[in-house]
Parts: structure tokens; sequence; C-alpha cells
């Protein structure tokens, strides 16, 4: 490579990382619009939270086939992005695989270990596509997934396959360039796979061979660059989230719910006679009271709004959901999408607006999820369970009904009956405290 190509290379870089690092930008400034939450407690627990869900995947093989080929595919296209460094330093500077000599056979290991993950990952993201676009798996032709995440999930599937065969033909090539007479690239790696590869070469000049050899990697590297900035915009997100998601998840017992500490605070100065309402710190006349619950992404917490874009879209957790499976409205994963369109919608809204968001008309209860979906929620913690990356749709979904019943007076008309009963009977039931033991007598 020449300096022109050098410097072409650097500035194509350049524009990568910064177009990045600008998405990136935008994710924190849109996930810090949430409701601040401290999350900073036990972090023995995170840590071990993360090495386990995050990097080692233990809730992916709980279904076998698709986690053992995931772990594939997560730990091929990992590692054999280790050799990016090198590329990247060979581009700068005009060398050619330069780790070689300081690493030794160390260096035969690694080439030969990237292109046999490259193999494994070409035949696991086979099988996706096949159980995607042949088998079409429920969850993957379900109502909720339509239009751009439904084709999102194959150009992901493209991108490595045609990256990783990108590999093996630089590597091929390569191959062919280091054992020709006289070897234009210096001896380096060992190459099990594309050793085959290497003879459709022969019989071809050598300036026709380092052409494709420079076409080859050209076309790898801003591949990898394009796919890097590709993620911002696709489900492909929870590579790069998924760590400080598992890390900042609830470490509480399933199925416990938070309490409001300003309805705590009332409940407790009602039960008992001796408190002093007015012995609380002054209250700002002009500060706008809280919102109860959430009606849109600014009233949900930062860390549901981490989970929104950590989503996967895999659909575990509608596949696993019961209200889903009776014919019920209500779509765990619907829910994290919906609430992920939301804000990116209302980040868009900041961005046109010079950093500020001008009220649109639009909430994310109601324009994105109805009442019917919320309520058909059982609240059995199963999407929760079943997520493969700790995400809690659940708590998306209860904040959104605390708005409605404490904010709109709109639960539905079994529930406000219930609670009705509760307040005047003290108990569910439409019957007084004094018939409630009357059922003993009945026989």
């Amino acid at each position: 490579m020449g300096y022109l190509d050098n410097i072409l290379f650097a500035i194509v870089l350049i524009a990568g990382f910064a177009f990045f690092a600008s998405n990136v930008k935008k994710i924190i400034r849109n996930i810090n619009l949430g409701v601040d939450l401290d999350r900073k407690d036990n972090p023995k627990a995170r840590w071990a939270n993360m090495a386990l869900i995050a990097l080692g995947q233990s809730k992916m093989v709980k279904r076998p086939i698709a986690g053992i080929l995931h772990i594939v595919v997560y730990v091929g296209f990992i590692i054999i992005n280790i050799e990016l460094l090198e590329i990247i330093i060979d581009g700068l500077f005009g060398t050619h695989r330069i780790f070689a000599p300081y690493l030794g056979f160390v260096y035969d290991i690694l080439i030969a270990s990237f292109e046999i993950l490259a193999i494994l990952v070409i035949f696991a993201v086979t099988v996706f596509w096949i159980r995607r676009n042949l088998i079409r798996l429920k969850r993957f032709i379900h109502s909720d997934l339509t239009g751009f995440p439904k084709s999102d999930a194959n150009y992901i599937l493209y991108f490595e396959t045609v990256l990783m065969v990108l590999f093996l033909l630089m590597n091929a090539s390569d191959l062919h360039l280091q054992n020709v007479p006289g070897g234009v690239f210096h001896k380096a790696g060992s190459f099990p796979v594309s050793q085959f590869i290497a003879p459709v070469f022969n019989g071809k000049s050598n300036e026709l061979v380092v052409l494709l050899f420079e076409v080859f990697w050209w076309l790898h590297i801003v591949g990898i660059l394009v796919f890097m900035n590709y993620l911002y915009f696709s489900k492909h997100l929870h590579i790069l989230l998924a760590f400080p998601n598992t890390y900042f998840a609830d470490l509480n017992p399933k199925g416990k719910f938070n309490n409001l500490e300003s309805v705590t605070k009332e409940v407790k100065l009602m039960m008992d006679p001796n408190a002093d309402p007015f012995a609380a710190a002054p209250v700002d006349e002009n500060a706008v009271p809280a919102k109860f619950g959430a009606s849109d992404v600014q009233d949900l917490n930062w860390v549901q709004l981490l989970n929104a874009y950590t989503c996967t879209e895999c659909g575990r957790c509608t596949s696993s959901c019961p209200a889903n499976q009776t014919g019920k409205k209500l779509s765990p994963r619907k829910i994290m999408m919906d609430t992920r369109d939301r804000l990116q919608e209302v980040g868009k809204n900041i961005d046109s607006n010079k950093g500020i968001f001008v009220p649109d008309n639009k909430t994310l209860l109601n324009d994105y999820i109805t009442p019917e979906e919320l309520w058909a929620c059982t609240s059995c913690n199963a999407c929760v369970e079943e997520c493969p990356v700790n995400i809690s749709p659940l708590s998306i979904i209860m904040d959104m009904r605390r708005y409605l019943v404490m904010e709109q007076s709109a639960a539905p008309m079994s529930l406000n009956a219930m609670m009705t009963n509760i307040e005047n009977n003290g108990a569910p039931w439409q019957y007084s405290q004094q018939d409630r033991l009357n059922w003993k007598n009945e026989n």
C-alpha cells in the first residue's frame, strides 16, 4: 500500500469512529432523559451478574440450539476482530502482518483459530437464517415483528457472512502471495481453511492477486466499520449494551415492586394519629408536582430506557407470556420496541430543536402502547425470567398502569370494583366484614 492508501485509510478510520462516537453520545443522552435511579448497591453481585449472563450467556443456553449457536457467533466474531488491531496498524503504516515476527508460533495459532471460528460462524449464521426464513419459528413471524425489525435480523446475518467470507478470501490471497516464487509477502500465519481456497488464484498474475488482496482487505475493514455504525440503528446494539444492562439490572427478588415514597409517606401520616403533617420540609409552591407512574419515556427511569436500547428482539419474552399465548394483545417484546422507538423519536425531536424537547402531542401511552396491552399482563414475571440480557418489560408495564390508576383513574371496571370494596369493606369482596365468615355455616 502506498502513502496515499495509508492517508485514505486513516481518513476512513477516523470518519468511521467519529460517526460511531457521535451516535454513542446520542444513546447516552437519550438514556439520561430517564428519571434518576441509584443502582450502585452490591457491586460484587452486579459484576457476577454481568460475567455470568452477558459474558457467559447463561440464560441463552436455556434454549440449547439457539444458545450454543449464538455463543459460536459471539465468540467467533469477537475473537476474529482481535485481528482488527493488526489490520489498523498495517493500514496506517503500510506494513504486512506486523505482529507475526513478534509472536512467532503463537501468531500461527491465532490465525488458525480465527479461520476455524470463521467457518463455525458461517455455519451458525446459516442455521439462524434457516430457522428464521425457512422453518419460520413462530416468534420470528409474530405480528409484532414487521417492517424493518423483521428485516434487520437478516441484514445482520448477511453482514456477518460477508465479513467472514471476505476474511477468508483475504487470507487465501495473502497465502498465495506468500507462496509464489520470490514471495511477494513474507511468510506469516497458519491457514487451515483458506489453504483450500488459495488454489483458485493459481495461474493468475501476481499483480492481479495483489489487487484482489487489497480489494478483499479494504472491503473487510470498511465492512467492519459499516457494521459498527449500523449497530446504532439495529437491535444488535445489545452486543455492546448487554454488559451495562446486566450490571445495572434489578437485584431484588422477582415480584417485588417498588413503593412510591410520596404515597408511603401519606399513608404513614394517615395511620399515625400523632404525626404532624406540617413537620415536613417546606414545599416550593411553584414546583411541578411529581407524576405518579409513567405516560412517556421521560417518566421512566434510566435503567428502563437502557433496557429498551438493549432489547435483542429475540421474542423469548413474548413466546413465554401467558397473556400472549391465550390471544391477548400484549407482547412484552413490543413493549420494549415501542419504548425504544418513542425514545428515538424524542431524541430526534431534541436534535431538531437545538437540544430542547418541544412537545409533539404524542406519548408512549396510547400513541405506542395501549391500555389494553397493559391490563392484559398477569405480572407473572415470565418475560423477565426468559430475557437473555435481564430486561424487565414488566417494570415499564407496572409504571404505566400506575399512571392510569393514580393519574387518570382509568383502571378496568373489575379492578375499580375491587378497590372500592377494599375501601368500603376492608376486603375485595362485595359483602360487609360482619358477613365474611358466613360461608362456614352453609353446611
